[in-house]
């Protein structure tokens, strides 16, 4: 071990960087969240995982049905809520008899 090391071109943060990724804080609604965690838990993934992908194609797709729109009103939103309730229940309906003994 040397006695002295030199730290002038040191710099403070992470060692590994990832590349293509960003760390962000981002509000979801719980339904969201309860429904990737529900998809993640039957597929394997890490729910970020499955909330990435499903950005990603939505975002990504190439096709015009795929891309999100830019302003949703109340009502489209709480029907979106509505049908990741409803998603929500039926992946939990279909997964609970298998976890059952």
């Amino acid at each position: 071990m040397k006695d002295e090391y030199d730290f002038s071109d040191a710099k403070r943060g992470a060692v590994a960087t990832s590349k293509g990724k960003t760390r962000i804080t981002i509000m979801l609604d719980d339904a969201v969240i309860e429904a990737a965690r529900a998809v993640a838990e039957s597929e394997g993934y890490g729910y970020q995982t499955v909330i990435n992908n499903t950005l990603r194609r939505a975002l990504l797709g190439g096709d015009k049905a795929g891309l999100l729109k830019k302003d949703i009103t109340d009502d489209e939103l709480k029907n979106l809520q509505q049908k990741l309730t409803e998603a929500l229940r039926e992946i939990q309906r279909v997964i609970e008899p298998s976890v059952r003994p």
